[in-house]
C-alpha cells in the first residue's frame, strides 16, 4: 500500500513540475527549466524508494553492465558496412527506375498504344 502512496506522489511532484513551467511563464526559460528538472529529480528519489522503482534501477544497472559487454565495430568496419549499404541503395535505385521505365514502355507504347511524340 505504501508503494502505490509513493508512486502517487511522485507522479504529483512530476505533474507539480510540469505545471510549474506552464505557471511561470512570465519568468525566464532558464528558470522555468529548473522547475521541470527539478520536479523530474524528486520524482525520481521518490520512485526509487518503491519496489518497483528498486526493480527499475536494478534493470538499469544491468542493461549498463551487458552494454559495455558489447564489442563495438571499429570505424573501418563502420565504414565499409555504411559502404555496402549505399551500394546496394543505388543499385536498387537503378533497377526500380529501369523496372519502372520498361512497364511504362510495355503498358503505354506497346499495350494503349499511347506513342509519345
Amino acid at each position: 500500500m505504501s508503494d502505490k502512496i509513493k508512486f502517487a506522489l511522485a507522479l504529483v511532484v512530476l505533474a507539480a513540475g510540469v505545471a510549474g513551467f506552464y505557471l511561470l511563464s512570465e519568468q525566464a526559460a532558464i528558470l522555468r527549466l529548473l522547475v521541470v528538472l527539478l520536479g523530474v529529480v524528486l520524482a525520481a528519489l521518490v520512485m526509487w524508494k518503491t519496489e518497483a522503482g528498486q526493480r527499475f534501477f536494478v534493470f538499469a544497472n544491468e542493461s549498463v553492465v551487458e552494454a559495455k559487454k558489447v564489442v563495438w565495430p571499429s570505424r573501418k568496419e563502420t565504414m565499409q558496412t555504411t559502404g555496402a549499404v549505399f551500394a546496394f541503395v543505388v543499385v536498387m535505385a537503378i533497377f526500380l527506375y529501369l523496372t519502372d521505365k520498361s512497364l511504362e514502355w510495355v503498358l503505354y507504347d506497346l499495350v494503349l498504344g499511347w506513342k509519345k511524340s
